[in-house]
């Protein structure tokens, strides 16, 4: 049996190494996404206008009527002085074409006082890599890889990071049943000459890691203990990547054969092609106050933060939260409201930590993979377990790499010692 589960573990290993080691690399940095993207382009993210500024509804507007081969999509109700609003926008249906319009950008940023434009850029644009698109290129790389749209579908990239994240779960059991001792029959132990050393005493040495010992034992001894130390995190990130990159494939119908989730509008509605897309027919500035008097009634402490809206769908999805936390540190996100958006009726809601056990744990899928859930620590906590995850990618090749050389130089001797020697002369 452990024969078998060694050979599991070298080939799960190596056939997820380089997808882990990429993720791991970008996860470090894109905790920091927004920081760094601050910091990178300023020139966007800046707004040094003085004065009040105007209602980010009307921003929006004016940018529709700027540019009317899109429709800004995501607008950012409020934003704290000295920011720019970052407004998401999406292509349109253009008739004429029969196909979508291509602005080639998916961001606007406006200066909310004197309503400018600052700049626009593709988030998550493959190429030309510049500073304006540096973070959201690794953000994307780390799910999807940058896999294209292929056969009508843009998924690819999702289902195979998906799957590298499954083989990675089980992988995760085999790896931690591999640092337990072998166990000794106790006809073995007398002959030995007594008990022997007990069973926690057999294993602790997985645990550490001799730093002085260099070469091999140090690689080996930082794959086995730093996988033990941090095995319950790992677990974590393993299966939070596969149910948000397989959500609507496996992780939502499997919960809900399961257990009682609460589905989503997104969840019970087929999105239409871009031929029918939904136009709706009651705009953003009215769900704005549909929602915040809907969030009084409740008694929500929370204003309107963003709202969104889906045009595949058809559905508002409004953002209840407090200038300031648009970035999402610490618990499990926002209240929502989704709105229907030809009728505009309310179509249903998500409050943080509200609803059954299954609600709750789908809420906390990606807070949980961000470290979100847990804050400033928790940010801190990810970025190092992408260093983490890389590093053991890199020492797991190495130690198959060394065992392969290994295996090579004994057939070879193996080999010398059976052929027959030739004949005197």
């Amino acid at each position: 049996m452990r024969a078998l589960l060694t050979l599991v573990h070298r080939y799960a290993g190596l056939a997820t190494a380089a997808f882990l080691f990429v993720s791991g690399l970008t996860g470090a940095v894109i905790s920091w996404d927004h920081e760094l993207d601050d910091l990178l382009n300023p020139h966007l993210t800046q707004a040094h206008t003085a004065g009040a500024p105007q209602s980010a509804l009307a921003l929006a507007r004016q940018v529709e009527a700027r540019h009317p081969d899109i429709r800004v999509s995501f607008i950012p109700t409020h934003v704290a002085p000295g920011e720019s609003l970052a407004l998401g926008v999406s292509p349109r249906f253009d008739p004429a074409a029969k196909a979508l319009t291509e602005p080639g950008y998916n961001q606007v940023f406006v200066d909310p006082v004197s309503g400018m434009e600052l700049g626009r850029r593709e988030w998550g644009a493959v190429w030309p890599i510049t500073r304006e698109t540096f973070v959201s290129f690794l953000y994307k790389l780390h799910y999807t890889l940058h896999i294209p749209s292929l056969w009508g579908t843009d998924r690819w990239g999702y289902w195979l990071m998906g799957g590298v994240a499954m083989i990675w779960m089980v992988d995760s059991f085999v790896g931690f049943y591999l640092t337990l001792p072998v166990r000794r029959r106790q006809a073995n132990l007398a002959a030995a000459g007594g008990p022997g050393k007990s069973w926690w005493q057999r294993w602790r040495p997985a645990w550490k890691v001799r730093w002085r010992s260099g070469g091999s034992k140090l690689n080996f001894d930082l794959h086995r203990a730093f996988s033990l130390w941090t095995w319950g995190v790992l677990f974590v990130l393993a299966f939070t990547a596969f149910s948000l990159n397989l959500y609507s494939e496996i992780f939502y119908p499997v919960m809900k054969t399961f257990t009682q989730v609460t589905p989503t509008p997104f969840d019970t509605r087929p999105p239409a092609d871009a031929r029918h897309f939904v136009e709706p027919r009651v705009d953003s500035g009215e769900i704005a106050r549909r929602a915040a008097l809907e969030g009084r009634r409740r008694r929500w402490q929370e204003p309107v933060g963003s709202i969104y809206y889906a045009q595949e769908w058809g559905i508002y999805m409004v953002s209840m939260f407090q200038p300031g936390d648009d970035h999402g540190d610490g618990g499990i996100g926002p209240a929502l409201l989704y709105y229907d958006g030809v009728d505009g009726r309310l179509l249903g809601q998500r409050q943080p930590w509200k609803g059954t056990a299954a609600d709750v744990f789908v809420q906390a899928q990606f807070p949980l993979h961000s470290g979100r859930i847990l804050g400033l620590p928790g940010r801190i906590l990810i970025s190092c377990m992408g260093l983490v995850v890389a590093m053991l990618s890199v020492t797991g090749v190495i130690i198959w790499w060394r065992k392969r050389a290994s295996r090579a130089v004994a057939q070879q001797l193996r080999a010398s010692q059976t052929s027959p020697l030739p004949p005197p002369a």
